[in-house]
């Protein structure tokens, strides 16, 4: 381990290739005839790696192999094992109609625990299947499901969490469906928050065992400000818990006031609670969030990541950082990367406890670092200079990860140093991949007028020739705190986006990822004006840089707060033939009121919104609606409650009353992002329509 590290180390520039375009390079035309633009089949159909698990002894990884499909009723996800050293392919461990997830190999590695719904599953629950032959049994069976299982040390018993419902008898004689609060909040993403929490449960694997719930009756579970963590957009709630090492007590994360989150900013901290049962006790100091415990298989203390809570004034936004604690003591938690100034993503612990791991947001790409257990400075392993890491695990020998790039899904990559960075341990999208002309994107940089050095991403079309003149489109990042890479997505592909024939420009504006915390607060005090500047002047820049860009020919896009820009260009410049808005704000008085936020929109906009002061007002794009003149596309999910659906019924009734072209599309039955599959193609033919309507040879 320690020798493969110092080659990745010290390969600082061994990923650069000649493919690889860098500030001023221009590309030479490819001579890929029999490559083609990328689809939107191809992008949907492609196969989907994740939830990798490395073995006990790291000489496999099991992971989950989702085969998507337009049909949800064909999708398949099922489990699969890869050797850690590439010596045997990839082979398939189950075959069930129904999709499985979150695989955690027992501490011998002789057993896998995981979680499906199989023929007479209410709910998905915990299945154990021995990895020496023979059928998964199910280990669980709760109403509310199972998720998140984890071994205890010993391999008798596995925790798991489950949704507890205090009011489960009364709901079935309910005859009435009305919702009741007595605080925020009220719903989340895209969906209505109701009495159920997560619980912890411990199921022991003896023979006639029943699950123990570890919180029931516990003040903190009963509390009104108790709530599990939410992970992603539509995703439900967890707690983080994990085992103690000697399988006595569970660490786990969660909030405590989050009913208070009208008038203060909320906190998750960790907790310690008996597996017999108490009241759990929180072991991280009030100012910050905690959560992501990990305790090292070797060595000493408990690993966590935090989130400090916002200084108005000075700071609102927060990195997050990796902190050690004692253990069991706990006490005050040492921050490992007090000094570095980026994010820490995800992490994980060498085998010996001696070394973290970690995947971070840097500059404009998703990279691997490392950092003693015991602090001390943070070193990159090695230069990414094409496609992005996340997911890094130590195994026999080395270290995995997971690579994509913005043409093919993650795949399962051991870390190899030397003349190539890494070595393909799946590659099953490789034969799709092979047939997408899809050339290396453009990494550039300037210097803003306000000062800031500003990364961009540029990704050019099929069949590129730069003796001709392509359109330019625009779309910026969601967030506003995000960052633009070399990443695949489904929902808004690069490539897919280019493919008719345009130079997509994507600009890290101030507000960004990746690039320090102060960067990323700036947009707190400025939250439009300020990054819509910094992406006008990166158009002028790129116009300046690259003469295949035809400047006359400019259009934008943006989803969420990319959207929100949208609107805010709208009313402010003419220079874009069209627009594309999907769930972007317009009115910051009115998305304040039924939005999922609290008191944090507050201190980013300023103050309390009756006193209209701050941004409430001045940076408002409804205010600003009597310029409107670019013909618009505006796109919603019906049950999208982070950015609700009455802001773009607002935007698309004000272009309507000014006469501007536009067109509104509605999807009954998505949130916040167009998760189905033949709604997401719906929805990228609207957008591309549109784009070819006023971008196209024939448009004016």
């Amino acid at each position: 381990m320690k020798k493969l590290a110092m080659v990745l180390c010290c390969a600082a520039a061994f990923f650069v290739s000649a493919a690889v375009l860098k500030g001023d390079d221009t590309p030479s035309p490819q001579t890929t005839a029999q490559k083609r633009p990328i689809t939107h089949e191809d992008i949907w159909q492609m196969k989907r790696v994740s939830d990798v698990a490395v073995s006990p002894d790291g000489k496999s990884i099991v992971f989950l192999l989702t085969e998507p499909n337009y049909d949800p009723a064909k999708q398949v996800a099922d489990l699969w094992v890869v050797a850690a050293d590439g010596s045997a392919p990839p082979r398939r461990l189950t075959y069930a109609r129904k999709p499985e997830s979150s695989p955690v190999w027992s501490p011998d590695g002789t057993r896998i625990a995981f979680v499906t719904r199989r023929e007479g599953d209410e709910a998905g629950q915990v299945y154990v299947l021995p990895m020496n032959g023979g059928e998964a049994r199910r280990v669980t069976d709760l109403s509310g499901g199972a998720a998140n299982p984890q071994w205890r040390p010993d391999g008798k018993a596995i925790l798991f969490e489950s949704s507890f419902d205090p009011i489960a008898a009364e709901r079935k004689e309910r005859k009435s469906t009305a919702r009741v609060y007595d605080a925020m909040p009220v719903r989340f993403w895209n969906v209505w928050f109701d009495e159920k929490k997560p619980h912890i449960f411990v199921q022991e694997l003896a023979e006639g065992s029943k699950p123990v719930d570890v919180l029931k009756g516990t003040k903190l579970a009963e509390s009104g400000g108790f709530a599990g963590l939410a992970e992603d957009v539509g995703s439900s709630t967890t707690l983080h818990s994990v085992w103690a090492p000697d399988g006595k007590s569970i660490v786990f994360a969660a909030y405590w006031n989050r009913n208070e989150m009208m008038t203060r900013e909320i906190e998750a901290a960790l907790y310690s609670v008996p597996v017999g049962g108490g009241e759990p006790q929180q072991i991280t100091p009030k100012g910050a969030s905690y959560f992501r415990p990990v305790f090292p298989v070797h060595g000493q203390g408990l690993f966590a990541l935090q989130t400090r809570r916002a200084v108005p004034g000075e700071r609102l936004y927060s990195l997050t950082r990796l902190v050690r604690l004692d253990w069991p003591s706990a006490g005050q938690p040492a921050v490992l990367t007090e000094g570095w100034d980026r994010s820490v993503g995800s992490y994980s612990i060498s085998d010996d406890g001696k070394t973290i791991y970690i995947a971070a947001e840097d500059d404009g790409f998703n990279q691997l670092f490392r950092v003693a257990a015991g602090g001390g400075k943070v070193e990159r392993l090695f230069a990414v200079e094409r496609g992005s890491y996340s997911g890094v695990h130590p195994a026999e020998g080395g270290l995995i990860a997971l690579y994509q790039t913005a043409v093919e899904p993650a795949e399962i990559v051991r870390l190899e140093g030397g003349a190539a960075p890494h070595k393909m341990l799946t590659n099953f999208n490789a034969e799709t991949v092979a047939q997408i002309d899809s050339p290396p994107p453009i990494h550039f940089w300037f210097t803003a007028k306000d000062g800031r050095r500003i990364h961009n991403i540029m990704f050019l079309p099929p069949k590129f020739d730069a003796g001709k003149h392509y359109p330019l489109l625009i779309f910026p990042h969601g967030g506003p705190n995000g960052m633009s890479t070399d990443a695949f997505s489904s929902r808004w592909n690069n490539y897919l986006l280019a493919s008719p024939g345009y130079v997509v420009l994507e600009t890290d504006y101030m507000g960004s990822t990746g690039f320090g915390e102060k960067f990323a607060d700036d947009v707190e005090k400025d939250v439009l004006r300020g990054p819509a500047q910094e992406i006008l002047e990166a158009i002028t820049e790129a116009v300046h840089r690259y003469p295949y860009i035809d400047e006359h020919r400019q259009a934008a896009a943006g989803a969420s707060y990319g959207g929100y820009l949208m609107n805010w260009f709208n009313g402010h410049t003419s220079q874009f033939k069209c627009i594309v808005t999907h769930a972007g704000a317009i009115n910051n008085e009115s998305q304040y009121g039924v939005n999922d936020g609290g008191f944090d929109r507050e201190q980013r906009m300023g103050g309390p919104i009756w006193e209209k002061g701050g941004q409430w007002m001045d940076q408002s794009p409804i205010r600003y609606a009597g310029a409107f003149r670019t013909p618009t596309l505006v796109t919603q999910g019906e049950l999208d409650y982070r950015v609700p659906i009455n802001e773009s019924m607002t935007t698309f009734k004000l272009l309507q009353r000014l006469g501007v072209p536009s067109r509104l599309v509605v999807f009954p039955d998505e949130g916040h992002w167009i998760l189905k599959g033949e709604n997401s193609r719906k929805h990228m033919q609207e957008v591309l329509g549109w784009l070819e309507k006023y971008l196209g040879e024939g448009s004016n």
